[in-house]
């Protein structure tokens, strides 16, 4: 999408480079998104098309506007006081910030797994439970045992805790905290998952085994994951963004991104040179 050449310094090219033609109507897509904190921008006229059933990593410095970003797409952001927000996100073509829309209800949609595991001083079973509880997603116990076990199955996790459903979440390593709440967000059935750093708290052996999720997971669901770690996002993502300064300065497919990038920016950052 243009840029205009006031906004980035005029050695550098003045259009955010797009390097694929991506494939058919995104899930998620952005509109001139601006985002103020007080008078002060955070993020700058993003457009940018989240593909369906892909895995999309946002890179870049730090505070270059990732993490604000991704809140804005399940309207997170509406608990920061004095957030203001322009321009348009949809959601399968709605936009998910007009005027009537519920914004409990597009978080069952959109999921959002956070950096530090933050399970709920409730069992293991509750913690899954509690979504589709609040939410009325059964009728029955049995109903209820069913998407818990389910969805634990799914997090890769239900073989390690299946015979203590009833323990605290907090006993849990961090790895498997991790995954609780990754179960968590996907009872309620979200059509996409939005992951903010989720795994900068973990160890390898941990990493390893939630990266290997989020490949799994992402035959069933879309997927937009924060990371600082650039063999991360090789290894996981289909396409990357590049963030800097607020600002959206490449996107396409992650292959491309990493091994021929057209933007001397993102091509310092992935090669070590800013970070």
């Amino acid at each position: 999408m243009p840029v205009s050449a006031m906004e980035i310094p005029p050695q550098m090219p003045t259009n955010i480079l797009v390097l694929d033609a991506g494939h058919g109507a995104p899930k998620i897509a952005t509109e001139n998104l601006t985002v103020f904190y007080g008078d002060k921008p955070a993020l700058h006229d993003i457009n940018l098309d989240i593909e369906p059933n892909r895995v999309t990593a946002l890179i870049g410095p730090s505070g270059c506007g990732k993490s604000t970003f991704i809140r804005c797409l399940n309207r997170m952001n509406d608990v920061v006081q004095g957030c203001r927000i322009e321009g348009k996100v949809t959601l399968d073509g709605d936009n998910i910030y007009a005027i009537g829309q519920d914004a409990v209800h597009l978080r069952t949609r959109v999921g959002m797994v956070f950096q530090k595991p933050n399970p709920f001083p409730k069992s293991i079973y509750d913690n899954v439970a509690y979504g589709p509880t609040i939410h009325g997603m059964y009728e029955n116990s049995d109903q209820r045992d069913a998407i818990v076990l389910r969805s634990l199955d799914r997090a890769g996790l239900l073989d390690e805790v299946k015979d203590r459903l009833r323990a605290p979440g907090t006993s849990l390593s961090g790895g498997q905290q991790q995954r609780l709440c990754i179960a968590r967000a996907i009872a309620v059935e979200p059509e996409v998952i939005l992951m903010d750093e989720p795994c900068s708290a973990l160890d390898p052996i941990a990493t390893a085994r939630i990266e290997e999720l989020i490949t799994e997971l992402k035959e069933h669901y879309t997927i937009v994951i924060v990371t600082h770690s650039m063999q991360q996002a090789a290894r996981l993502s289909n396409k990357t963004a590049y963030f800097h300064l607020g600002r959206l300065v490449e996107k396409g497919d992650t292959e491309t991104v990493f091994s021929d990038p057209q933007d001397e920016r993102t091509r310092d950052y992935v090669t070590g040179r800013i970070g």
